[in-house]
């Protein structure tokens, strides 16, 4: 199964932007779909962005449309999520997530956090307003 381990987290300030990464320890290229999630204190985890496995198509939630993006590199088995203008309300740990593709080849990305089976610690992003 595959393992997943985010970085690149931190403090910032509002309008600052950050660069996630996710780093897997197989090839997720045609193999899974990648998602990243965060939570906030108190509050439940949300779906953020994900990344079909072909790399070809991606989904992002209303709030984060238009200043994240997420992207991948097969050659490193690592996926981004690229956050610009971020704002106080982005404070959360982000979470890289995992689905795998099933035999059929159809993906549908899901953003429920119970279809995904492979989950990284978490990284801290922190901003400042």
């Amino acid at each position: 199964q595959v393992q997943l381990v985010e970085s690149g987290g931190g403090l910032v300030q509002a309008g600052d932007s950050l660069r996630l990464s996710c780093s897997a320890s197989e090839r997720t290229k045609n193999r899974y779909i990648i998602a990243w999630f965060r939570q906030a204190p108190g509050k439940e985890r949300e779906f953020v962005a994900a990344i079909k496995s072909t790399g070809g198509s991606t989904s992002y939630a209303d709030s984060v449309k238009g200043r994240f993006t997420i992207s991948g590199d097969a050659g490193k088995n690592t996926l981004y999520l690229q956050m610009n203008s971020l704002k106080a309300e982005d404070t959360a740990v982000y979470y890289c997530a995992a689905k795998r593709v099933g035999s059929s080849g159809i993906e549908i990305v899901s953003q429920s956090i119970r279809s995904y089976a492979y989950w990284g610690p978490g990284t801290q992003v922190t901003v400042s307003s």
